[in-house]
């Protein structure tokens, strides 16, 4: 792992070159995904990294978390409170044109994910810098991340890794216990971790990918998630003829 980290380093310093960009930026939430993207961009970059705190109707201790990130990591921040931007949108504009609520819940955790990346892209212009996400392997098999949200970036470097050699890769990195202890929840809907979520603990998800052997429940419930989510992780689709093969 410690090799990999090594690797990881060179290789965001790579995709910065091969970008002409001049550095990195990452939303940081206070969970262990963001922390340890925060901790590899400060190696790869120390003078031109930055992590975005971004509070959406968020819980307290979440930017207090994510605080105590950028603070120990020394990684230069900005916040950029969200709240009423939110609330413009969805309250002002988007909620007099909806019929149908039943998946609005859904829709409107999914609205904050896409202000938060539209907020990083914008800053990210300003200085020159590379998007990057923090979507784990098992994240990303089962498309638990928002599309054109989280799971919009330049750069993914945790793409590989499941979520049990993100703890490892943290202990190595010297990110904070309390942010490692913490359970893992995208934030996005109050008091919803990302298992409760998911419907499938990390522990069977990570069994299952690895080959082993899980309840018939659990297969289902993954191979459900990984092939509803498949559009995912394509490119826009679009038609396989054109009007020169009629």
């Amino acid at each position: 792992m410690e090799k990999y980290i090594d690797y990881l380093v060179e290789w965001l310093q790579e995709k910065v070159r091969e970008t002409k960009t001049k550095g990195i930026i990452v939303g940081v939430s206070g969970g262990i995904d963001s922390a340890v993207v925060a901790a590899l961009i400060k190696k790869a970059f120390p003078n031109n990294s930055m992590g975005l705190i971004m509070p959406c109707h968020s819980s307290q201790s979440d930017v207090d978390d994510a605080l105590i990130v950028v603070d120990e990591f020394n990684l230069d921040y900005k916040i950029i409170n969200l709240d009423s931007t939110f609330d413009a949108l969805i309250n002002e504009e988007i909620m007099p044109q909806i019929n149908i609520e039943s998946n609005f819940k859904l829709a409107q955790a999914n609205t904050k994910a896409r202000l938060r990346m539209t907020s990083l892209y914008a800053i990210a212009q300003n200085y020159g810098y590379l998007v990057s996400g923090t979507d784990n392997a098992c994240e990303w098999y089962t498309g638990y991340f928002t599309k054109y949200g989280d799971g919009g970036a330049d750069i993914a470097p945790l793409i590989h890794l499941s979520k049990t050699q993100v703890y490892e890769m943290a202990h190595l990195l010297n990110v904070n216990s309390i942010i490692i202890d913490k359970k893992p929840s995208a934030g996005l809907i109050e008091d919803v971790n990302d298992e409760d979520e998911m419907q499938v603990t990390y522990q069977e998800l990570e069994s299952y990918m690895n080959g082993l052997e899980v309840s018939k429940q659990a297969k289902d419930r993954i191979d459900f998630l990984h092939n509803a989510s498949a559009h995912k992780r394509s490119i826009i689709a679009s038609p396989l003829k054109k009007v020169s093969d009629m």
